[in-house]
């Protein structure tokens, strides 16, 4: 046996029956996937060239989106220095495509303060008349509502949603519009009759014979910050007189 006997399992060389063919001089390293390297997936497959192309389409994509919902604030923001310097822009991307018609954080926001107060005529036990002031109802529920952690629904909606129904169903000269009126009318009165007679206006052995109901509307003022001008002046929508039927009278209507 030589030094260059290998036993049982000698070296074979690249030209003997068996030999695992030997790698060409130059060519690329083995890239087959292994189990310590997983095969690539999604963007990172890509060559680079996709890869910054879709880099390029998802920023155009978020400018866009960012520029868009920008836009959308500034438009249902209240008035402020932006859009009124930009307000042309701001204009003429929403219009008409993205039309909104509420104002941030709460639609139609109330810019008005509206009392509903009511005053009746009452015959005393002496047979006299006399006509009481105005009762502010609204203001009532307001202080029933102030500092009440479970105001009740009637509290909050009973005599609003009345005059809102009321106002609905009939013109500015108090006729009404359609065959709700009536019912609406009948409501409201109910309302205020039973209001009168949980305040006692009638007194020991009067009666109310008539009601009379308006509303009492006032701006709701901007903050100091702001440039709009309203008047603070209240306008009035006095209705005519009610007479109650007998049922109502006295609080009759329970």
């Amino acid at each position: 046996m030589d030094a260059y006997d290998g036993g049982s399992n000698p070296p074979q060389g690249p030209g003997e029956p068996g030999a695992a063919p030997a790698a060409p001089q130059g060519s690329p390293p083995d890239t087959a996937p292994t189990a310590d390297r997983p095969p690539r997936t999604g963007v990172a497959a890509l060559s680079l060239r996709y890869q910054i192309g879709v880099a390029v389409a998802l920023a155009v994509v978020a400018v866009a989106v960012c520029t868009h919902v920008g836009m959308l604030f500034l438009h249902v923001a209240p008035s402020n220095t932006l859009t009124k310097q930009h307000g042309r822009v701001i204009d003429d991307w929403i219009y008409p495509e993205f039309e909104q018609n509420w104002k941030l954080f709460a639609p139609n926001p109330l810019q008005q303060n509206i009392a509903v107060q009511v005053r009746a005529q009452i015959s005393t036990a002496d047979g006299a008349i006399r006509t009481t002031g105005w009762y502010d109802l609204s203001a009532q529920d307001g202080r029933a509502i102030d500092g009440n952690l479970l105001p009740s629904h009637t509290q909050q909606n009973e005599l609003r949603r009345a005059w809102d129904y009321y106002v609905a169903t009939h013109d500015t000269d108090n006729r009404p519009a359609d065959l709700r009126g009536a019912l609406s009318e009948t409501y409201l009165r109910r309302i205020v009759a039973l209001r009168l007679d949980r305040e006692d206006v009638a007194g020991k052995g009067g009666t109310v014979e008539l009601v009379q109901v308006r509303s009492r509307t006032t701006n709701v003022p901007p903050p100091e910050w702001s440039e709009e001008r309203v008047s603070d002046q209240p306008v009035y929508r006095v209705l005519p007189w009610w007479s109650l039927p007998a049922d109502e009278t006295d609080g009759g209507v329970k």
